[in-house]
């Protein structure tokens, strides 16, 4: 049994903004009934680019109607370039978390919002089309590269099982895991592999002071790792740097979890690394 904030269970039981708007000045529609799960969503514009309504129809569990809830609140009001900047992890924080396994529910809302957008300036169809470049990766659920990579890199995703929470590739058959596993090397090695040598040796926080170091870091925490921590309930604080020793508490869900160690080093420590320094080591204090 799942795990539901108040808020999820809220919003699924009430949800908002249910229906159509047949008027419609954007549409977009993301997933299938033969996946499971399936959203459409409707946005009506004003000729100041603000976007004064939101209706949704969704086929799918708790977390997906609950998600698409959550959405149509979170944008309705808001500008075209406010309501861009959307993530599925705003999505997420606003319901107050949603179980890890479920998470694809939060992505789907952000793959929706963007089409209809699209829609809405004619640069699309209400359904998304993928190139013919693009790769169909995992045929149960049909999920191409393409989605995979921003999920991977949006999220920062480390393992196959993530990328199943998050975009459902790889939750049937299994017969696409090697290629998911291709696919999080090439997103992870992206940045090393498009660097010539003498950028491959420099790190951003060469040369930087201790105080400088640490505006940083703090930076990176408040960017990318806190709101991926907060997610699924917890929170992290940084305690003390001193040169390439970064000390870190964590709080909520995430203190004395049995994979706070793994959470440190896959997330918090690789996140640094990748961001400030090589050599970092990260410690909980």
């Amino acid at each position: 049994m799942w795990e539901y904030t108040d808020k999820v269970k809220d919003h699924f039981l009430n949800p908002r903004n249910v229906g159509q708007i047949e008027d419609a000045d954007g549409v977009g529609e993301v997933g299938s009934l033969a996946c499971g799960d399936a959203l459409t969503l409707y946005i009506k514009v004003d000729d100041k680019g603000i976007i004064t309504d939101a209706k949704f129809q969704t086929f799918g569990c708790a977390s997906a109607i609950a998600s698409s809830s959550a959405l149509t609140e979170l944008i309705i009001g808001k500008t075209l370039e406010e309501a861009e900047k959307l993530t599925n992890k705003d999505i997420a924080q606003f319901l107050g978390g949603l179980p890890r396994e479920k998470m694809h529910c939060s992505v789907m809302g952000q793959e929706a919002l963007e089409q209809a957008i699209k829609n809405m300036r004619g640069e699309a169809d209400t359904k998304a089309e993928h190139s013919h470049e693009g790769e169909l990766i995992c045929e149960c659920f049909g999920v191409f590269d393409e989605e995979i990579l921003h999920a991977i890199k949006e999220n920062g995703l480390q393992t196959v099982e993530d990328i199943t929470n998050f975009t459902k590739a790889g939750g049937g058959c299994g017969k696409c895991h090697e290629d998911l596993e291709r696919l999080l090397a090439e997103a992870h090695g992206e940045t090393a592999a498009c660097a010539t040598p003498s950028q491959a040796s420099s790190h951003p926080a060469e040369g930087m002071t201790n105080i400088q170091r640490m505006h940083l870091i703090e930076s990176i925490i408040d960017e990318d790792i806190r709101p991926a921590l907060k997610a699924d309930g917890g929170d992290i604080r940084l305690m003390d740097i001193d040169k390439t020793s970064v000390s870190v508490q964590f709080s909520g869900m995430c203190s004395g979890c049995p994979s706070s160690q793994a959470t440190l080093n896959n997330l918090v420590q690789a996140k640094l690394r990748e961001k400030v320094d090589p050599a970092i080591t990260v410690v909980e204090a």
